[in-house]
């Protein structure tokens, strides 16, 4: 992540071919700023983030992050973003889906893989 900022969002910003950005949040029982490289959407002003964890039963440790802090800041192409994100509702979710997976099809792979209801988060400028 040092070079990935010394380069000012060039370079080192993508995971297994696929773009990725940086989220800047607080954890959940630390308190404490940690900033994580997520897969995102970009979404109107802002960005979702889908908490799938490849379809695995559980969600990601970030997903609780989020829910306690909503207040992120976000490093991509580099740009930087202070956003707030806020789970998707589920009447909001059947039009996000499609968005999310014309953006990295292997989400609705993910969502056959479990049976919970993978979260959203829609990320909007503060």
């Amino acid at each position: 992540m040092v070079l990935h900022r010394l380069s000012g969002g060039r370079l080192f910003n993508t995971l297994a071919g696929d773009e990725v950005c940086f989220v800047t949040m607080k954890g959940a029982k630390s308190g404490r700023s940690l900033t994580v490289p997520l897969m995102y959407v970009p979404y109107q002003e802002g960005l979702l983030l889908v908490a799938s964890q490849g379809g695995a039963p559980k969600n990601p440790a970030w997903y609780f992050n989020l829910v306690k802090h909503p207040d992120i800041e976000i490093n991509y192409r580099g740009k930087h973003m202070a956003l707030r994100a806020r789970l998707a509702t589920a009447e909001e979710k059947p039009d996000l889906w499609p968005v999310c997976y014309q953006h990295y099809a292997p989400y609705e792979e993910y969502r056959t893989r479990t049976k919970r209801d993978i979260p959203i988060f829609v990320c909007e400028p503060v």
